[in-house]
């Protein structure tokens, strides 16, 4: 019964020292500064939405519903165009798949909070919006070194 028990808490604890790592880790990346940011670049060269939620999440009675969408849309053009990106087709690293899940995470908090507090699922929203941003910039990037070879 001692074996099971501590069996128990130990695979517990080490979920949670999981989870937290992968958080933190997300956090750190999101975090990171570049040299040069390309996310106005690319947002405006593709048309994209982000920056405007980014600006209506500050807005008290913004329309989550209808941000979350606009999020979604630039998130499935922005994977899609680093994916089939010349030179990188099918080259993802851990960063980007590791911000892809916390991505689809924070989509399904933002989906279970939503009815319960806004204020968190706005909080879902603002890191679903910079995970998006995120990968504007590592689009721009990618276009950077594909004009200078």
């Amino acid at each position: 019964m001692f074996e099971l028990i501590a069996t128990l808490f130990i695979t517990a604890s080490s979920l949670l020292l999981f989870g937290y790592w992968f958080r933190y880790t997300c956090v750190l990346i999101l975090n990171a500064k570049t040299t040069r940011d390309f996310t106005s670049d690319v947002a405006i060269a593709n048309q994209l939405s982000f920056p405007a939620v980014q600006r209506d999440l500050q807005v008290a009675g913004a329309d989550l519903a209808g941000l979350h969408d606009s999020l979604n849309r630039d998130y499935a053009l922005l994977t899609y165009l680093l994916s089939h990106a010349a030179g990188h087709q099918g080259d993802s690293t851990l960063e980007d798949r590791m911000l892809q899940l916390n991505y689809r995470m924070m989509g399904a908090l933002y989906s279970i909070s939503r009815p319960f507090s806004a204020a968190a699922a706005r909080k879902a929203l603002e890191e679903m919006s910079q995970v998006v941003a995120h990968f504007a910039n590592v689009m721009g990037e990618r276009a950077l070194e594909g004009a200078a070879a």
